[in-house]
């Protein structure tokens, strides 16, 4: 696999002689100060293109050209984003990028509520935390009739922590929530995301998948000629938040996706983390079914609760089979070879490493991002890589 690593651009406090320092090769970027929604110009991305190659490094995947909301509800002016997506697909691919991770999650990207949770080792991590977000949503955010999404137990935990909760903690929590978080597409006030989530629940499940899959038939024809990988990037978490419809979290939602557009250019961003926080999700298993369509992987762990919540583990503890799915993805780029394909060598990346030693207590690391959590998660990850390989 190519070792990869996330960089925010050049505020990222992780720098591009760091990344080359923790051995990854690779670079996952995108253009974050362009609109969502507009053109990616071309002498932007050669430009950030140019600053990646000069520090050593190969821009590996684009994370992420995002999608419009008109797109995802087809309302407002969608046909005009779709006409900038495929022109920046086109762009990128004339600067030499060719695989593009993208997600189609309505109005919260990935989501946590608490971004410093203390571990056993005196390190934190990022966690999701059920009962958290029922308070949030039940009573703070008060979204009509959100007490029918949750079972019992979960209310009447949320109950507890919401009168435990002071007002600095009620606005942290909400911060974590819907403020944005790197990789998201911007942020909401209360008002705003309660008017947004409204319209995402009025579509429906079917309705939006629809949408997804008609945004797909418009785009993928385009990245195919142009000869771009486009690799959807799974819900996070797997499951409906908000009442929201949630149509890239399980098996068969993929199947969904790659039966309506058949086409090689229209793949999968393996991210183990993301589909690894339901029980009922097999990943070695979703490898050996998608592997041929598997453009881009996110390799990190989590450990699960009964009731939903899950935290970030360390990359080769918690529930997920990481050496299995390391495995599986390792068959598949040997079949690659076999097939005598170009991406060979799938890009992998760490995901959401520790806080840890003299990062902690610092304001300017973006959660999930640390430099040392993720270079210890690179080096577990690289030494199963080595070993798996030795072992063929």
């Amino acid at each position: 696999m190519q070792e990869t690593w996330r960089w925010f651009g050049p505020d990222d406090p992780v720098s591009l002689s760091n990344i080359l320092q923790a051995g990854a090769r690779g670079v996952v970027t995108s253009l974050h100060d362009v609109p969502t929604g507009e053109i990616w110009p071309q002498n932007l991305i050669r430009e950030r293109k140019s600053a990646i190659e000069a520090a050593g490094l190969e821009w590996a995947v684009v994370e992420s050209v995002p999608v419009h909301n008109d797109i995802k509800t087809r309302s407002g002016d969608f046909q005009r984003h779709i006409d900038n997506y495929g022109q920046s697909l086109k762009n990128l691919a004339a600067i030499g990028i060719e695989t593009v991770c993208y997600n189609f999650m309505p109005v919260v990207d990935w989501t946590r509520t608490n971004l410093s949770y203390s571990l056993s080792n005196a390190s934190s991590a990022l966690k999701f935390e059920m009962s958290d977000f029922a308070a949030y949503d039940v009573y703070i955010l008060r979204r009509p009739d959100a007490e029918a999404d949750y079972e019992p137990e979960i209310l009447d935990k949320a109950s507890i922590r919401f009168a435990e909760m002071d007002e600095a903690e009620k606005m942290a929590l909400e911060a974590n929530i819907i403020a944005g978080l790197p990789g998201g597409e911007g942020s909401y006030s209360r008002d705003s995301i309660r008017k947004t989530i409204a319209e995402f629940v009025e579509l429906g499940e079917t309705q939006f998948r629809q949408n997804l899959i008609a945004f797909l038939e418009a785009v993928i024809p385009i990245a195919e000629q142009a000869g771009i990988r486009m690799c959807i990037h799974p819900d996070d978490p797997p499951f409906s938040l908000f009442g929201l419809p949630r149509v890239v979290s399980i098996a068969s939602d993929a199947r969904q996706i790659f039966s309506a557009v058949p086409s090689p250019a229209n793949g999968l961003t393996l991210c183990a983390g993301s589909f690894g926080a339901r029980g009922d999700n097999d990943l070695v298993a979703l490898v050996r079914e998608f592997g041929s369509r598997i453009h881009f992987v996110h390799l990190r762990n989590v450990t699960r609760e009964p009731d939903g919540s899950f935290f970030e583990a360390e990359h080769l503890s918690g529930d997920n089979d990481m050496v299995g799915l390391i495995r599986a993805l390792i068959d598949e780029e040997y079949d690659r070879k076999g097939q005598g394909r170009a991406d060979a060598q799938i890009p992998m990346r760490p995901d959401h490493g520790h806080l840890l030693g003299g990062e902690q207590g610092s304001d300017r690391i973006n959660p999930g991002y640390s430099f040392g959590g993720r270079m210890k998660g690179l080096a577990e990850l690289r030494g199963v890589i080595h070993a798996v390989h030795a072992l063929r």
